[in-house]
């Protein structure tokens, strides 16, 4: 029986905000067991192999696939999940200088370059990727999350006045992922549609506005299971 990996940031690994123990303004993130892997490994009996890490950037993804090549093997299929920390930047450094020029964790071409080459990597092993969109962002849930203890008028500032400028950064690199699986022919999951469809969109979230809450990732499994391809890849 073939193998499934996940490789992807705090989404895919089932981190949400652990509501229970904030103190202090500290935010305190725990991996749900009800996580959207979770869900449809349960759900189809499947074993899923969860290596996705927290923070994780497409360059983290690469460093941590070669960390396991060897595990994978032909005919597996490898499931993946980035662009969520790669299009972020550092809020602090924006709020000290709003007017400077700040770029992202991964630029967008460097994000599609990498991306390429994780699809290469997985395809010279036999093994199958699918690619997962981004889930939407809040954006003023978002903004009010980062700039916490910062300088929030310099930051919007920066913005151009604007927070919904986040989710429109944002939505740049969620495109690159579809323009990448239709270019290079990869088998990909939205993720995205099923979120902004619902009229209620901030009762899917945690706090901070980025990481989907066990309702979200119940969504998440519901789409994934419904769409086939990871059980029929």
């Amino acid at each position: 029986m073939n193998n499934i990996f996940a490789f992807g940031d705090s989404i895919m690994k089932g981190i949400v905000m652990n509501t229970s123990q904030i103190s202090d303004g500290t935010v305190k993130y725990t991996i749900s067991d009800q996580g959207f892997v979770s869900r449809v490994g349960d759900s189809k009996n499947l074993s899923i192999r969860n290596l996705s890490r927290f923070g994780n950037t497409i360059l983290g993804g690469l460093k941590n696939f070669d960390r396991h090549l060897r595990e994978i093997k032909h005919g597996d299929r490898v499931v993946l999940e980035f662009g969520g920390n790669d299009c972020n930047f550092d809020w602090k450094a924006i709020s000290s200088n709003p007017m400077g020029s700040h770029r992202p964790e991964i630029s967008l071409p460097q994000f599609h370059d990498l991306y390429v080459k994780l699809i290469e990597k997985i395809r010279a092993v036999g093994a199958t990727p699918i690619l997962l969109s981004l889930p939407a962002l809040l954006p003023q849930r978002f903004f009010d999350f980062v700039s916490k203890g910062l300088d929030r008028e310099d930051i919007l500032k920066w913005l151009g006045g604007d927070v919904n400028y986040i989710s429109n950064w944002h939505e740049q690199y969620n495109l690159e992922v579809f323009k990448i699986a239709a270019q290079y022919q990869v088998e990909i999951i939205d993720i995205t549609t099923i979120f902004l469809e619902r009229r209620a969109l901030g009762d899917y979230y945690c706090a901070d506005g980025m990481h989907p809450n066990e309702a979200g990732h119940a969504l998440i499994a519901e789409t994934i299971l419904t769409s086939g391809k990871l059980i029929s890849a």
